[in-house]
């Protein structure tokens, strides 16, 4: 099994066993907004390659990030029509929105930001598939596992880029996000989703 110690220091907390506990009780939404998710980070790949065209290692990188993510929609989609579960889009919590509506608007320093929103949230999916892997039916589970090298890879990359492109040091900008994301995931959710935080009681 592929070893995420590195990506799960990198990240303020662990998610919350009540969350788990709520994605167990509610596996069909879990799979529905897993597939919404796959296919919001290839979007994502593709507007950053469509934003920044000069920039080859960037180009390489998300162009192989967005064939990937792709891939892992189509298979959640085979398992929802193997499980007779509708694909039906619905409205994203919280989460991203949080960090992403303090992205900076200059170009240099939102393209900084927006790749250390993508390298958090690869990073907590891939946490996430790992704390639910055990706990699913032998299908799922086999097939979240199979997810974590690629997502951790995908982390590695956006941070990797951040660096690169940025014309500031990334650990304050990293540790400002960061914190936005822990209280995303420690605070009350009305509703669950796949990064959604601690159901409301």
């Amino acid at each position: 099994m592929t070893d995420i110690s590195a990506l799960v220091d990198f990240l303020p907390c662990r998610t919350p066993d009540a969350w788990v506990a709520a994605a167990l009780e509610n596996q069909k939404t879990l799979l529905v907004d897993h597939a919404m998710n796959e296919l919001r980070a290839a979007q994502s790949a593709m507007t950053l390659i469509a934003r920044n065209p000069n920039k080859l290692d960037l180009l390489n990188k998300m162009s192989r990030l967005a064939r990937e993510e792709l891939r892992h929609f189509e298979q959640v989609l085979a398992i929802l029509k193997k499980r007779k579960i509708a694909y039906q889009p619905f409205k994203p919590c919280r989460y991203a929105g949080l960090m992403a509506k303090h992205i900076r608007k200059e170009q240099i320093p939102a393209l900084m930001d927006t790749l250390i929103v993508g390298a958090i949230i690869e990073a907590r999916s891939c946490e996430r598939f790992e704390k639910l892997a055990p706990h699913l039916d032998p299908e799922l589970s086999k097939f979240y596992y199979s997810l974590l090298k690629s997502e951790a890879r995908h982390y590695q990359d956006y941070l990797f880029l951040a660096k690169a492109h940025g014309d500031e040091p990334v650990e304050q900008r990293v540790a400002f996000f960061l914190e936005i994301e822990e209280q995303a995931v420690l605070s009350e959710d009305r509703v669950f989703r796949f990064h959604s935080g601690v159901p409301l009681q």
